[in-house]
């Protein structure tokens, strides 16, 4: 059984805040993908719906959605967004990481 994923505070006032500037209700996919410099990627797109097998992880009115091939990588993992000096991201704090790059999009399992 895969652990959750959650969504912090942060992420889901990030989402909502895009989707208020937008004037729709939009979602956040978070996909992993082979490549970068540590083996596998973490893909973010906003999305205005979600995929019949996708998994739907909700907080506070906003939504993040996972599809079932990245949810084995990403089980027990928290979706955050931060905003520092060098910009603003979504990020995955993900447990199941051994190692990651610099920048935080690419890690290897």
């Amino acid at each position: 059984m895969t652990k959750p994923v959650t969504l912090s505070e942060t992420a889901a006032h990030r989402i909502r805040a895009l989707s208020d500037a937008e004037g729709r209700p939009l979602m956040l996919r978070v996909a992993v993908e082979g490549g970068g410099c540590s083996g596998f990627q973490y893909q973010f797109d906003l999305v205005d719906h979600a995929q019949a097998d996708d998994l739907k992880i909700e907080r506070d009115g906003a939504v993040a959605v996972v599809d079932d091939i990245s949810l084995a990588l990403l089980g027990g993992s928290e979706i955050d967004f931060v905003d520092e000096l060098v910009g603003a991201s979504f990020r995955v704090r993900n447990p199941n990481a051994k190692s990651s790059c610099g920048c935080g999009v690419s890690f290897s399992i």
